[in-house]
């Protein structure tokens, strides 16, 4: 009976500080409007729509699934793009045309669980 309260005590705790970690590191995203997104993807989709595609410049790779990723993780992507952090001269070229609000909305639109791009 001890071993178990204590289990069940220690679980607690680790659940309530994991939440409370992630909380502090996982920033909300900023809001976006999905439909404003998804108006804005038709220079995304040349590339990440394409089931298998792989870019011969500047160097092969798999291009990324775009579908599910987390918005902050495309608003960082982007933003980095946008600011020459990110190196790749084509997604430097879509992002310098995207406005603070664009980036959010497409954000917003990939976040989305519903939204699959067929790239792997």
């Amino acid at each position: 009976m001890i071993r178990t309260t204590t289990c069940a005590v220690l679980a607690t705790i680790c659940l309530a500080w994991g939440s409370a970690a992630t909380a502090q590191t996982t920033p909300a995203a900023p809001a976006g409007d999905p439909e404003k997104g998804r108006a804005k993807t038709q220079m995304c989709e040349g590339c990440h729509g394409i089931p298998g595609w792989r870019t011969a410049f500047p160097e092969v790779y798999p291009v990324p699934k775009l579908g599910g990723q987390h918005a902050n993780y495309i608003i960082a992507a982007l933003k980095e793009y946008r600011s020459g952090d990110r190196s790749h001269p084509t997604m430097r070229a879509v992002a310098s045309n995207l406005s603070d609000a664009d980036i959010a909305n497409i954000a917003a639109y990939y976040s989305r669980p519903s939204v699959q791009t067929a790239s792997k």
